[in-house]
């Protein structure tokens, strides 16, 4: 797992100029803080930041085919790909000779052999770029799910790129500025494929390949779902969903550093912890005991209070009865209010995602488990998506979401009594929100993603809205939650791997009518009765419960602290984006306590977020 950045530019010899990607790379240094290498051209300069986890001593990027000083073509790669070992066998069958164990090389080798279209036979999840130095072109290309990010900056003569916004601001010709789309797209929830909060920045859409040449950029899509028949029956498809699951989980164990899994309790995590178990005892042939990692909030179970709809139970007592379980090496990260609060830690994970979130202590929380994950552990399975492809969320099978006319996790906030803005524009100017309209924004991506769903003609009309309401959720609710774990985790140093992302899980699944997921009436029936062998009944039978926002008063207080302090200073960049009466009446109104607090936290770290915005990345407002 790395970080990839570069500069292509048809007019200019760059030669010279390598410094400017340095500067890039250095942003990624959290992401890749084992290694880092430039390589240049007249025309092209790629860095590269590594995280060792595949061949330590033999995967240093960038990696060049063929002569050093007259290459066939350089790579700069981020990810992994699980099954390089079988495609080194069929490109050594081919004629392909290998210096190294690591997959960089193995994917180097299948661009040779059959161009950007190598992305088809690979599992796994990567951005990569390859520069071909006889062509003068250059590919980007991106996982077919959009697990790791890779973003783009045309520059008129070229074209800048990186893993992350802050490696193309870093550079000179990168401007950062947001205008009136960029705020919607900050604010919106449904992200836009492709689009990216700052102006004339873009992001390479997941399954797709970018083409840079002198005369044009061309993208194309390689992968997407497909409406297909479902023929298999209940059984069946139990058990083809289990054996999906079970291979995907497989092939994710392997690395060569230290790897553990993410444990909260909830069916999703405690499946691929059993199925890791089972597969370091069997097909792994391991003795050593699986290594599990949760996040703990003091005081958190023993004074829990839960939230109708989103946490009916704390997690610590289910996540002790797998371990037990399972027996596995479990280690609590164990944090307190103070930590969460932290100021430093609220900018390191603005920094780590170059947009403010309105989530606030869950987005402290999850960097601050990363972090002491880091000191046992570089790689780490994560449930991610789980609820996505096995329809966990009420708006799968509750029709008056689906029927709102907007996307259905909106609909499902208004429900909640977010702000009718959205969630976490409650203290934003109401004027300007009047004008940037971020619902109705929002009602047009939905439709235009309607207009995308793969369709059956011969599906009923209930079949044909749940498969519209499950491409909704994987093609514009689930890339911010992947993008926001590869972030946090990357800030710390820790490769994220989501099982539930396999492609080959994720399409079977699709096609599987609603009714089967919810075998038994319940949230992710289906999931539960592939799990069924593994786990505790009480685990198998938990309902579904969300991260954890923490309910220690200290921690609302502490945040209203913050907020007070930022309203105060009549220069704090967020100012004129502020309703100040709003604004004022927050700050004077007693700090949010209970089950309910991250609803009415998150107007305030919102704007405590933004603010810190503006100033790291010094944002121009082009509203």
């Amino acid at each position: 797992m790395c970080g990839i950045a570069g500069w292509v530019d048809f007019e200019r010899d760059l030669r010279s100029r390598q410094s400017a990607v340095r500067v890039m790379t250095d942003t990624l240094a959290a992401r890749g803080p084992d290694d880092e290498g430039i390589w240049a051209d007249r025309h092209a300069v790629l860095g590269h930041r590594r995280l060792a986890v595949i061949d330590p001593v033999g995967g240093q990027q960038p990696m060049a085919a063929g002569d050093d000083t007259d290459p066939r073509a350089v790579i700069t790669y981020c990810g992994e790909v699980y099954n390089h070992r079988e495609l080194r066998a069929e490109l050594a069958a081919r004629g392909h000779r290998f210096r190294t164990r690591c997959d960089t090389e193995v994917l180097l080798r299948a661009f040779l052999e059959w161009g950007a279209d190598c992305a088809t036979r690979m599992d796994g999840m990567f951005a990569f770029a390859v520069w071909d130095p006889g062509a003068r072109e250059l590919t980007l290309v991106r996982d077919r799910l959009g697990v790791k990010p890779l973003f783009y900056y045309p520059t008129g003569t070229g074209v800048l790129f990186g893993s992350e916004p802050k490696a193309v601001l870093a550079h000179p010709r990168a401007e950062s500025a947001v205008d009136a789309d960029g705020m919607r797209e900050l604010l919106v929830h449904g992200r836009t494929p492709g689009r990216a909060p700052f102006r004339g920045m873009r992001e390479v859409r997941p399954g797709h390949v970018l083409r840079v040449t002198r005369e044009a950029t061309t993208e194309r899509r390689y992968w997407s779902l497909t409406a297909n028949p479902h023929t298999d029956d209940t059984a069946t498809t139990v058990a083809t969903a289990r054996e999906l699951l079970q291979d995907a989980v497989g092939g994710q164990l392997v690395a060569d550093v230290p790897l553990g899994l993410l444990l909260s309790g909830g069916i999703d995590s405690s499946t691929l912890t059993g199925l890791a178990h089972r597969w370091y005892g069997h097909e792994g042939g391991s003795t050593s005991r699986t290594r599990t990692f949760s996040m703990g909030l003091t005081g958190y179970t023993e004074n829990f209070q839960p939230h109708p709809s989103m946490r009916g139970t704390p997690d610590a007592p289910y996540v002790t009865t797998v371990s037990e379980h399972l027996g596995t090496d479990h280690t609590e990260i164990l944090l307190d209010a103070s930590a969460l609060a932290d100021p430093q830690v609220h900018r390191a994970v603005l920094l780590a995602q170059d947009v403010p979130t309105p989530l606030g202590d869950m987005d402290t929380s999850l960097y601050l488990l990363f972090q002491g994950m880091k000191q046992h552990v570089t790689v780490a399975l994560s449930g991610e998506a789980a609820d996505e492809v096995f329809g966990g969320y009420p708006w799968a099978y509750d029709r008056t979401l689906a029927d709102a006319g907007t996307y259905p996790w909106v609909a499902f906030a208004q429900r909640q009594s977010a702000s009718s803005a959205g969630f976490g524009c409650g203290l934003l100017d109401q004027g300007l929100l009047g004008e940037l309209d971020v619902l109705g924004y929002g009602v047009d991506g939905y439709r235009a993603a309607l207009a995308e769903v793969p369709e059956l003609e011969a599906e009923s009309a209930d079949r044909r809205r749940a498969r519209q309401v499950e491409y909704l959720v994987l093609t514009r609710w689930l890339p911010p939650l992947l993008d926001r774990k590869d972030r946090l985790g990357m800030a710390a140093g820790v490769e994220l791997r989501v099982p539930y992302c396999d492609h080959r899980l994720v399409q079977y699944l699709y096609d599987v009518p609603l009714e089967v997921k919810r075998l038994g009436g319940r949230e992710k029936g289906l999931l539960r009765a592939a799990a069924a062998d593994l786990l505790p009944s009480s685990v198998l039978n938990r309902p579904k419960s969300s991260y954890p926002a923490t309910q220690d008063p200290e921690y609302g207080r502490l945040v209203q602290e913050r907020f007070r302090s930022l309203i105060a200073a009549s220069d704090a960049p967020v100012a004129p984006l502020l309703d100040r009466q709003a604004a004022r009446d927050a700050a004077a109104a007693p700090a949010p306590t209970g089950a309910f607090a991250w609803v009415q936290r998150s107007n305030m770290e919102m704007a405590l977020q933004l603010n810190t915005w503006l100033e790291a990345h010094d944002v121009q407002l082009k509203l």
